[in-house]
């Protein structure tokens, strides 16, 4: 009888803690305490392989002897992956003292004083995943027998390392999904729930009214705009008034996909196709399938993956990573993008044919600043939703926050205005709205610059040809900014964008009145 045949129920105790396991720790705590009596070892630890096999870091430890306990994240040099091959390849355990000076065997080593080392090299599907190894304080304490035991426990230890794996990619899907749980009822808690857009009457009216048209149709649609000017609450409402509205619209920012894993992502892979591949997956054009695909940023992707789209684009085919049969899906693709496009085609950063694909039905999303009309309902529904959420209670901004607001040239569109009316609650403490604070009040800098520059050139800066051209508006019309004749209408302005600009350029707009133009004893209404 061999003496792996001898310890055969050992074996099969292996078997069922590595499987019955809750986790891998307590999978290595039962090993250690079946293999203790037998081999004199003091410590067993499993290490997992990083996935380009560069470095190693404990999974489990089980024994407290050797101070293993203590061991973090160790890199594998260029001798220590040698060796790793080599041992792999022979498919046999390794036995080795520290007089052996064996790289991998150091690798692996507790930091304190140690005599025998035992390992073994954890493969599945043909690659390296780790190295499980027992450590004794004596030195010649493993045998030949002992070597052949790990050797007939490197399946069952390899089977709980995956085991450990797919748990631990569980864990991280779990919270995945709760994130975007509490995501979704933190979007129901400020999203109107009835769908309306802020401004869809006014300064997106436009946009709207082409939402309409394609909506209902399947044609992908590429929404262009700056940056924060709305671009996903336009895809969102495309969505809501198709006929998918009902299946899942699925998000996916192009430009914060790893480049190594724009594939996996966007198509999906099966499991083993790549190292960490440790279970099927499906990719995002899966999870939209039968409703709309939102791909922002689509700029962002690299020329190799805007190949892979256009095929998609196309016929609807694609295939996981590691997968032998193509798949099929019915998915509505919805782009978006803050470049220009156009450009990007001029210059090779973007393919042609993908241009034409996406550009089917183009969607201009104005910004902030060319639709000041817009701002105080959104600052109204912004403050509401600050209001509620850190007092209990809605905020409402008064005119001269909405002046202040239609004054400030919003470079960051809505998501700058959103975080100012937040930054304006929490500087007022939930009870009021401080707007001048939050939005910084003080004049640019550049202002002053300008205004010293006018007297060395003679040239007047913008700022002061805006104040003068202003200024003769206000005089033309006696003062008056609202009305049929007010100066507003003269210079085609939103009477709040006026006011706000003379508050800043310092125009004071009193001094042009003319009670006598009215016709009345009163003064002009400004």
């Amino acid at each position: 009888m061999t003496f792996t045949d001898q310890h055969y129920p050992l074996i099969v105790e292996a078997w069922r803690a590595a499987t019955s396991a809750s986790s891998l720790d307590e999978c290595t705590q039962r090993l250690g305490d079946l293999l203790r009596p037998v081999v004199h070892a003091e410590s067993v630890a499993v290490w997992r392989l990083s996935r380009d096999g560069t470095s190693i870091q404990p999974a489990s430890i089980s024994g407290v002897s050797t101070g293993i306990t203590t061991l973090a994240r160790r890199q594998v040099n260029a001798h220590c992956a040698a060796r790793l091959r080599e041992i792999a390849s022979a498919g046999h355990a390794l036995r080795t003292s520290p007089r052996d000076a064996d790289p991998l065997g150091q690798l692996v080593a507790p930091a304190e004083p140690w005599g025998s080392l035992l390992l073994v090299v954890l493969e599945a599907g043909g690659e390296r995943r780790g190295i499980a190894c027992v450590v004794a304080p004596a030195e010649g304490v493993f045998s030949g027998g002992h070597a052949e035991l790990l050797e007939q426990l490197r399946a069952p230890l390899t089977t709980a390392l995956l085991l450990d794996a797919e748990r631990e990619e569980a864990r991280r899907s779990r919270e995945a999904l709760e994130a975007d749980r509490q995501a979704l009822l933190q979007r129901l808690d400020r999203d109107d729930v009835s769908g309306t857009i802020v401004g869809a009457d006014s300064g997106l009216r436009e946009v709207m009214a082409r939402v309409d048209q394609v909506a209902a149709t399947d044609a992908p649609v590429l929404l262009l705009g700056e940056t924060g000017s709305g671009k996903e609450v336009v895809a969102r409402a495309i969505h809501r008034k198709s006929a998918r509205a009902n299946a899942p619209i699925v998000r996916v920012n192009c430009g914060a996909i790893p480049l190594g894993l724009i594939d996996s992502e966007l198509f999906g892979h099966e499991k083993g196709s790549f190292t960490g591949a440790i279970a099927t997956r499906k990719g995002w054009f899966e999870r939209a399938d039968g409703g709309t695909l939102f791909l922002d940023e689509v700029a962002e992707l690299p020329l190799d993956a805007q190949v892979r789209l256009l095929r998609i684009l196309q016929d609807g085919v694609f295939e996981r990573v590691g997968a032998q049969h193509p798949r099929q899906v019915d998915v509505r693709i919805v782009a978006a993008t803050h470049r220009d496009l156009r450009r990007q085609v001029a210059t090779g950063k973007f393919r042609e044919d993908l241009w034409y694909r996406l550009s089917v039905f183009p969607i201009e999303i104005p910004a902030l600043r060319d639709r000041p009309e817009d701002i105080p309902a959104l600052a109204a529904h912004f403050a509401s939703r600050a209001g509620r959420r850190l007092a209990g209670a809605p905020l409402f901004p008064g005119p001269e926050d909405i002046d202040l607001l239609i004054g400030y040239s919003w470079p960051g569109n809505v998501r700058e205005l959103a975080a100012v009316i937040e930054r304006a609650a929490i500087l007022g403490g939930g009870r009021h709205l401080s707007v001048a604070a939050a939005i910084g009040g003080t004049p640019s800098p550049a202002s002053a610059v300008a205004t010293a520059m006018d007297d060395a050139t003679g040239i007047a800066s913008l700022d002061t040809a805006m104040a003068r051209h202003i200024e003769r508006a206000l005089r033309a019309t006696q003062g008056r900014i609202e009305g049929p004749t007010g100066a507003a209408r003269l210079l085609r302005i939103n009477p709040h964008t006026l006011r706000a600009r003379m508050r800043k350029l310092g125009v004071d707009w009193a001094k042009y009145r003319d009670a006598s133009a009215s016709g009345s004893d009163q003064p002009p209404r400004a």
